[in-house]
């Protein structure tokens, strides 16, 4: 199976090298980290193992930082090493882990992933959410690695279609069974991951590890220079939309334009969440000719225009900063069918927050939020006739009304803290999977 894999996927790859080349050459992607995509990573000095921990992309990598904490106080003679498949996501595990081995997935042919077993030697290798591949767990089960999947969610609307299909169904069932633990968000998920074949044994609810990544607090380091830098006035009110998708700028700026007939001094912070979006983005603002300055433009000096409303996050690593100065958050990718972004770090600072209809990503912690009263959905999305008009009543009936804010925030951080434990309760998978590969 191992072959037929490795010759499907070079015969893929033939198809797929003129799109290869247009990411590489054209849109700049893609660029670099082929030798480790090949499996040539760095070796491990010394003969201990590690834990490889892989994280997809940004939001994975950012739901590591805890769980890293932890297995180190648990497990303290074995290191972590991070693995990520995307340039941003990869971008932003070498900004939070400046000093630890980061490095590129492996490319699922049996000899590149024999290659980075042999290399790191990994006592265990732990998977964020669902990025399994069947080379991989073959690879890792000849090799004597148990592979688990942490924080595990299998969406209904795209894997559970996708492992579903007659072509896909037996290697997933094949795959699936070679996981030797699960750690799922919830019993839906975890339901999944049996259905897909993985023995129930194997299966665990543990929680979602957003709840425990997300840092309660009331300020974020850094703030102050978007204060200075941007000219934010503190003292009129700031609506800050994070994590916006393909539309939603456009609604968005729609309802901004309804809001200011009745709050002219209204501010608004516009934060993509894909750093090629953010000239689309800057486009949107510039076709309402709305003054607007960018992020980008005025890091590390006291640049902000006098008189500017409207600012644009064109920088990476500064969302939470921008959601700290906010008197209501609209968490994006929500109105757009993307399965939306990261509702618990809004939680976390006690924010007023709104969202669209397309939550699966976070369907347990929007639910939870729901139930608490921390969150407000609107029925909404980007094509939906009166969408700019449903946002913009949400948003200033918010502004309006100072104690629900308040309250809306304080309910999020309740739900917050009442749902955090996910991290120990993975690690103690961990632990107990490398325990009796040792014994």
């Amino acid at each position: 199976m191992r072959y037929l894999l490795d010759l499907a996927y070079m015969v893929a790859g033939i198809l797929y090298l003129p799109f290869l080349m247009y990411r590489v050459f054209v849109t700049g992607k893609s660029r670099t980290g082929w030798a480790e995509r090949f499996g040539g990573v760095k070796p491990r000095a010394g003969s201990d193992g590690c834990v490889w921990l892989h994280a997809v992309s940004v939001g994975e990598v950012n739901a590591t930082r805890t769980l890293i904490e932890v297995i180190e106080r648990r497990l303290p003679g074995l290191p972590v090493v991070i693995s990520t498949t995307t340039d941003t996501g990869y971008a932003r595990a070498r900004q939070v882990y400046p000093d630890r081995q980061v490095f590129r997935y492996p490319l699922d042919f049996s000899w590149a992933v024999s290659r980075a077993i042999r290399r790191l030697r990994p006592a265990a290798i732990v998977l964020m959410e669902l990025e399994i591949w069947p080379n991989m767990l073959e690879v890792a089960r000849v090799h004597g690695v148990p592979v688990m999947v942490a924080n595990g969610r299998i969406t209904e609307q795209k894997s559970m279609r996708r492992f579903g299909k007659p072509v896909v169904r037996s290697i997933a069932r094949r795959m699936f069974g070679k996981l030797a633990c699960v750690g799922a968000q919830d019993e839906t998920y975890a339901e999944r991951f049996r259905m897909l074949g993985t023995p129930a044994d194997r299966v665990h609810v543990t929680g979602t590890m957003k709840y425990d990544t997300a840092a309660v607090t009331d300020r974020v380091e850094g703030q102050e220079a978007l204060v200075e830098e941007l000219g934010i006035h503190r003292d009129e009110p700031l609506w800050v939309c994070g994590c916006t998708g393909p539309g939603e700028e456009a609604v968005v700026l729609e309802a901004y334009q309804r809001l200011l007939l009745e709050t002219p001094a209204l501010q608004l912070a516009i934060i993509p969440r894909k750093p090629e979006r953010f000239d689309e983005a800057a486009g949107e603002i510039e076709r309402r000719g709305l003054p607007f300055v960018r992020r980008s433009v005025c890091r590390g000096a006291p640049d902000g225009k006098e008189g500017v409303n409207v600012f644009l996050g064109d920088t990476m690593g500064e969302l939470r900063q921008f959601y700290a100065l906010g008197d209501v958050v609209f968490v994006g990718r929500t109105m757009t069918p993307l399965g939306g972004s990261d509702v618990l770090e809004v939680a976390g600072l006690a924010k007023a927050m709104i969202v669209g209809p397309s939550t699966y990503n976070f369907a347990e912690p929007v639910k939870a939020l729901l139930a608490g009263g921390g969150i407000v959905q609107i029925d909404k999305m980007v094509d939906d006739a009166g969408a700019d008009e449903r946002l913009a009543g949400e948003v200033g009936r918010l502004l309006r009304d100072e104690g629900a804010r308040r309250e809306a925030g304080k309910s999020a951080r309740e739900v917050l803290l009442a749902n955090q434990g996910a991290t120990e309760r993975t690690v103690d998978l961990l632990c107990r999977l490398i325990e009796a590969g040792a014994s």
